[in-house]
């Protein structure tokens, strides 16, 4: 058993390190018109370049499910932290690769090339890492307080979004559009980079959890095909909930590009949206450990499906940015509230054998299939109906799929498991 000083340790550990990938992994979508006109210059249609930087964007999806089996396989055999620690080393470098690329103009066809390369590489360490640091929450917290620790997965993942859209937003004011387009995005990705030093040394330091005793509720030991339904239900909820994810990330060029508000305005609403989620986040794992896993899901989900379509038709039809980040940070909030629920039910549905490598395929392969194709989609889709309010019709029968699994899904907190029993 962990002491509590070690305890948060890990819980510190994980933060930094999931923080930080996300950080750079999600700066790019905030900076996809300035990155598309680096390394995808179309200049005869802005349309064409935004989209090919979207792809490579997706590029580092592609590479999540093998770095999901490869790096969750070594952190089920050999531990969660020399997996983390990996993860951590790939990232940084994939970082530096695509920050000091040139641009097509100095190197040519090169420069998308290894751009998309640069992605590739960090797809392949985010792919490993979720199920690593998931599970050494999991197994670093006390059986009553899983919930509140693995609430800062997901909460960390919006801190560095919310860092990356504020960074944005920083840039916006002291940067002209071609200071930001030649190297202010490349600024952004650099801060994140800077810290992963610190993030691998204070990695380092933790405890291994993968040997530890298991607790009396933990599930036994078996393979991955034993717990299908598990696995069906949770690519059900995440691949949902990752739409959702990716269509606010694109919240910053979804304002600029078919709201026409500035720049500014755009990454101050992407930075407002994406604190609400940390903090409704941090909520929703402490509320799961209260009041169970399920609830917890439920609820937030159903708010969610009602309010898609009537929030949205406010924002496109005053075309306000009052509505547009009131909007906007009122669904994040929502969404944000249920999605340690649902890490924390997985993740104690899964014995620990097996656990790293299962919840990231269940993460990465949803993620891998819609994460990357989200953003594309949604700029094609809005492009071809020319109805910005397409978006929420879209994303509610996406939110309806995920609550159809989310009814299916058993109770997992071992309190609230045995009261229903």
């Amino acid at each position: 058993m962990l002491t509590p000083s070690q305890q948060r340790r890990a819980i510190l550990a994980a933060t930094i390190g999931n923080g930080i990938e996300f950080y750079d992994f999600l700066a790019y979508a905030f900076f996809a018109i300035q990155i598309g006109k680096t390394f995808f210059p179309f200049r005869d249609d802005p349309f064409l370049s935004l989209m090919a930087s979207l792809m490579a964007f997706g590029a580092g999806f592609a590479t999540r499910p093998l770095g999901a089996f490869v790096l969750g396989r070594y952190a089920d055999r050999n531990g969660r932290k020399p997996a983390m620690l990996l993860s951590m080393t790939l990232m940084g470098g994939g970082i530096l690769l695509l920050v000091l690329t040139p641009g097509y103009t100095t190197i040519g066809i090169a420069a998308p090339v290894i751009a998309v390369c640069a992605r590739l590489i960090q797809g392949f360490a985010l792919g490993g890492e979720v199920g690593s640091a998931t599970a050494y929450l999991v197994e670093s917290a006390d059986t009553h307080r899983r919930g509140a620790a693995v609430s800062w997965q997901g909460a960390s993942q919006q801190i560095a979004a919310t860092l990356g859209a504020l960074m944005g937003f920083l840039l916006t004011l002291r940067l002209s559009e071609a200071e930001l387009a030649t190297y202010g995005w490349r600024i952004a990705l650099l801060v994140g980079a800077l810290i992963v030093p610190f993030a691998i040394w204070i990695r380092s330091s933790l405890p291994e959890t993968l040997h530890k005793e298991p607790e009396p509720d933990e599930a036994g030991h078996a393979g991955v095909r034993t717990y299908a339904g598990v696995i069906v239900l949770g690519c059900l909820m995440i691949g949902s909930g990752t739409i959702g994810t990716y269509m606010f990330n694109y919240m910053a060029t979804f304002g600029q590009r078919t709201l026409h508000f500035s720049a500014q305005t755009s990454l101050f609403a992407q930075t407002g949206l994406n604190f609400a989620s940390v903090l409704t986040m941090l909520w929703g794992g402490r509320a799961s450990d209260r009041w169970g896993r399920k609830r917890v899901i439920l609820i937030p989900q159903i708010c969610f499906v009602l309010l898609l379509v009537p929030v949205f038709l406010w924002i496109t039809t005053t075309l306000s940015p009052v509505a547009f980040v009131a909007g906007t940070v009122l669904l994040s909030g929502i969404a944000g509230m249920r999605d340690p629920a649902i890490y924390t039910l997985i993740n104690e549905s899964l014995p620990r054998p097996v656990r790293a490598r299962a919840f990231a395929l269940i993460y990465a392969i949803p993620v891998a299939l819609l994460g990357g194709t989200t953003q594309p989609f949604i700029a094609w889709l809005i492009e071809k109906t020319g109805n910005p309010l397409s978006i929420a019709i879209y994303l509610t029968g996406v939110a309806a799929i995920g609550l159809f699994a989310m009814i299916m899904a058993r109770e997992s907190s071992p309190r609230h498991r045995r009261s229903a029993q």
